[in-house]
């Protein structure tokens, strides 16, 4: 198992101003095997961190006298840093129905309770080695798929119903997902241009990559189309619009995605 978990563990990065959940963290993590761990406790330093010690694993308390670890998660995963999509466990002594679902929103991938066990920490670092999820890159959300959300603390009936969903028709459900977000992307365009536009190429990308497996070719043109208009930086919505609704067109026959406005 240890062999397994050894791409994921190698560098870790642990943003907490706790010394004492800090040394515990980073002695389990030298008994699972991690070759370098630091320590950060101030946001823009562990944002900078980031970017030099490229982690493969991050730790996060969701709170600290010089860090909010929701801000933080949120700033990393919209940043352009190669590290913005490594597995992050959010640590907090506070588990409620608003820490569990903030924490899930801002991108995290799993949910650890102050105080946890060996076995707790063990379970979360299978779960981000062994479960992966499909990353979603979007206007109002950038991060893991929150539908399958790995939060111990939460077994409730959505989400297991949209882990069922999900499991029933995967390539539906990934080509419906993206046809919703390139929707919302040309919705929210004057909210972020720049990330609705990184978010309309990761749909069409994905679009493209499901032409053939789904058996509809006319999408592959279509996909390429939108992902070169989003690719120009000067582009505007009047400019996406077209290629968008080329595409989401295609993609709503024989299915009730939501149309283009």
């Amino acid at each position: 198992m240890l062999a397994r978990l050894e791409p994921v563990v190698r560098r870790v990065m642990i943003v907490d101003a706790q010394v004492a959940t800090a040394r515990l963290l980073t002695d389990l993590m030298k008994g699972l095997g991690a070759r370098e761990i630091i320590i950060e406790a101030d946001e823009k330093e562990a944002l900078a961190a980031v970017r030099d010690f490229e982690p493969t694993l991050m730790f996060v308390e969701r709170s600290g006298p010089r860090f909010d670890g929701e801000t933080l998660v949120s700033k990393l995963r919209r940043s352009r840093m190669d590290a913005r999509r490594i597995p992050v466990i959010m640590i907090t002594a506070e588990a409620t129905a608003t820490t569990i679902k903030g924490a899930r929103d801002v991108g995290v991938h799993e949910f650890m309770v102050k105080p946890f066990t060996t076995g707790d920490l063990v379970r979360r670092i299978i779960n981000v080695a062994t479960k992966p999820r499909p990353w979603v890159e979007a206007v109002g959300y950038v991060g893991p798929d929150r539908r399958r959300f790995n939060s111990g603390e939460y077994k409730g009936p959505r989400k297991r119903q949209s882990e069922a969903e999900a499991a029933v028709d995967p390539i539906a459900a990934e080509m419906d997902q993206a046809g919703k977000i390139i929707v919302s992307a040309l919705d929210q365009f004057a909210r972020d241009p720049a990330q609705a536009r990184r978010a309309l190429i990761a749909q069409a990308e994905t679009l493209k990559r499901l032409a053939t497996t789904s058996g509809r070719p006319a999408l592959e043109p279509a996909a390429i189309a939108l992902a070169a208009a989003a690719g120009i930086e000067t582009s505007q919505v009047e400019d996406l619009r077209p290629p968008a609704v080329a595409l989401v067109a295609l993609l709503n026959q024989g299915a009730g995605v939501t149309k283009v406005a």
